[in-house]
């Protein structure tokens, strides 16, 4: 795949030996203005690559405060032709990679063809489906590697056997799983993460950014220490919860710059 803005952007980490901040926030949530606002601001604030989450009525990966975010975003109107525009109009002011978080039926609502067809032609640099297990990806796989969109695995500590299969054949990055659920902010974490990525890390060959469950600089800058990037979302999420789409923006990034100095330093 070549030319793939999530691929320049982490080499470009791992020369600088910076640790990438990808943080997701839910496009729409607060209005589109909101979400725009918002990721130029992340980009602006020390983001190496930002996720859309693409709202949907049955968001089984997610916890409570995402799942909130996606029933005000789909209330208020956001389609998934809507955040193609968005998107559209993110890429006249900034050329950070951009992923789309989605669930498969979405994409096979849209037309799988035309699905990667559109994220190519409006800016979109990879996807990640957290419902289609590795094992049927060549549902999509075909298509996005047509357009030369990054469809990013995910693992988590029970894939286990299957880690092995899953990391040697990610691109882009692999979404290591914090631990095992739904999204949601944690006061602590079970998994045994040494073990887990030295694991990943015989098999992975391209960078490794773990999610679910950071919640500010120093769980961000703890997790850190084992993988080549963090994933910030619930706890950009709540910002809009509780700020609402006006406010929401500047405190976002705000708190996207504090997880940004904690993990230069």
């Amino acid at each position: 795949m070549t030319n793939n803005r999530i691929d320049s952007v982490l080499a470009q980490c791992k020369q600088m030996s910076k640790k990438a901040l990808i943080p997701f926030i839910t496009a729409g949530d607060g209005g589109y203005a909101c979400t725009e606002t918002a990721v130029l601001e992340m980009a602006r604030n020390g983001a190496d690559l930002i996720e859309l989450g693409v709202p949907f009525s049955d968001p089984i990966a997610e916890g409570p405060t995402i799942q909130r975010a996606s029933e005000r975003a789909l209330q208020s109107g956001t389609t998934l032709q809507g955040i193609f525009g968005l998107v559209r109009c993110l890429r006249e002011k900034t050329n950070i990679p951009l992923l789309l978080m989605m669930y498969l039926n979405t994409i096979f609502c849209y037309g799988t063809d035309r699905f990667f067809a559109m994220c190519q032609e409006c800016g979109i640099d990879g996807v990640i489906v957290p419902d289609i297990p590795y094992e049927e990806k060549d549902e999509i796989q075909g298509s996005a590697d047509r357009y030369g969109i990054h469809n990013i695995s995910l693992v988590t500590p029970a894939s286990r056997e299957r880690i092995q299969m899953i990391a040697s054949d990610a691109t882009g990055f692999l979404y290591c799983v914090s631990s095992n659920g739904v999204t949601g902010v944690r006061s602590g974490f079970a998994t045994d993460f040494s073990a887990f990525f030295a694991e990943i890390y015989r098999y992975a060959k391209v960078p490794c950014a773990v999610g679910f469950g950071i919640s500010g600089p120093e769980t961000a800058k703890a997790m850190s220490a084992y993988c080549d990037g963090v994933i910030v979302g619930s706890a950009v999420v709540r910002l809009v919860e509780q700020y609402g789409g006006e406010a929401a923006p500047a405190v976002i990034g705000d708190f996207i710059h504090s997880i940004r100095k904690a993990l230069d330093t």
